[in-house]
């Protein structure tokens, strides 16, 4: 072979492989392209959907769900359920009882209320007539079980610990009665704060306030435990009312500067004024905010608030339900589109994979 053909043999080997370098590195990197633009729509995660707007709000427990205040007696579509119900957006039944206690609620023992019966087949008999429909059901209940045990003389711990026992079994009860009756609801129960916190104006009764303090956290504490139970949330009254701060002082006239748990009592509640445990306007505004915040999301649409007892146009206002994150998404046809979209671009894939190994193999 002259030197001429030899060189033209190099030169067509050099070609022809080059030729297929340039192939190989194509296919690879349609490969990737391939896999980046088919493969993300078999792994990337559907947009989260939303549960529907309630249809109802029922409002249950003691005399704070009952919107008392003294010398003006109970308010059902004002204190924070009120403020609550125009959050919400849907018609308001209040079945709340002042005076009522954790074994009350339950008929375990009499109910003034409801004579003969009791809150709780009340309110089961309400949900049962709501079913297939989601609402917000809000409870407050287990401070009276422990209210008559602590005076000015002192706190009888036998009666606040037979109280405590009380309230831990049956807020279990009452909040897995709701579930059960209401699986797709959203159940909110509001904590407590501590009125006996007044013990901290008189020196001589002051460590009072500390003991208080600690038998304020194991109530809210069983209440914490049944909402966990119940896969209920809980609006956190006791911090809204910093409960456990003695430390920061805050000025709070006319009782001087005094530590922010007690400050609190006095200015959000009528305990310090009238000796009564009650919220007062401003104490109510904060039990409707802490509430409020564990709404799983609000809307403004127009709605009318009712009552059992009275009723009263509520500002425009509404509540969705939670953020539901899922594999799956309502329309069919969205997601068939992803699926068909990466098992193409599996098949692709696999054809090219197939032309890149017979290159190598040639």
């Amino acid at each position: 072979m002259s030197v001429a053909s030899r060189h033209r043999v190099i030169r067509v080997t050099l070609v022809e492989g080059w030729s297929q370098v340039v192939r190989l590195r194509v296919i690879s990197m349609l490969i990737a392209l391939v896999a980046v633009v088919f493969g993300s729509s078999l792994i990337a995660p559907t947009k989260a959907t939303a549960a529907p707007a309630p249809g109802w709000y029922l409002a249950l427990g003691d005399s704070l769900a009952a919107g008392y205040q003294p010398g003006q007696g109970d308010d059902k579509t004002g204190g924070y359920v009120g403020q609550v119900a125009a959050k919400v957006g849907a018609p308001l039944t209040n079945l709340a009882c002042s005076g009522e206690t954790t074994a009350s609620y339950l008929g375990t023992t009499a109910n003034r209320c409801f004579p003969g019966s009791s809150q709780d087949a009340a309110a089961l008999k309400f949900l049962a007539g709501k079913k297939g429909t989601p609402g917000v059901i809000t409870v407050d209940i287990g401070a009276n079980d422990v209210a008559g045990c602590a005076e000015a003389g002192g706190v009888d711990l036998a009666c606040v610990s037979a109280g405590l026992g009380t309230v831990k079994n049956n807020t279990v009860t009452i909040l897995n009665n709701l579930r059960a009756a209401a699986p797709d609801s959203q159940i909110i129960v509001l904590n407590y704060y501590n009125p006996f916190l007044v013990f901290y104006l008189n020196e001589s009764t002051r460590p009072l306030a500390t003991v208080s303090a600690s038998l304020q956290q194991q109530l809210n504490g069983s209440i914490a435990a049944a909402a966990k139970g119940a896969n209920a949330d809980v609006a956190d009254v006791a911090d809204r009312f910093q409960s456990d701060d003695f430390t920061t002082t805050v000025a709070a006239p006319p009782y001087g500067t005094l530590p922010v748990n007690v400050a609190r009592i006095c200015t959000w509640t009528w305990m310090c004024a009238k000796t009564d445990i009650h919220a007062n306007d401003t104490g109510y505004d904060q039990l409707a905010a802490v509430t409020i915040a564990q709404l799983w999301a609000v809307t403004t649409p127009t709605t009318t608030a009712t009552s059992t007892t009275s009723s009263a146009t509520a500002p425009s206002s509404s509540v969705t339900g939670p953020p539901v994150v899922t594999d799956q998404v309502s329309a069919g046809h969205n997601a068939v589109l992803p699926i068909a979209l990466g098992v193409l671009g599996l098949l692709i894939l696999g054809l090219l994979s197939g032309a890149s190994w017979r290159y190598l193999r040639d």
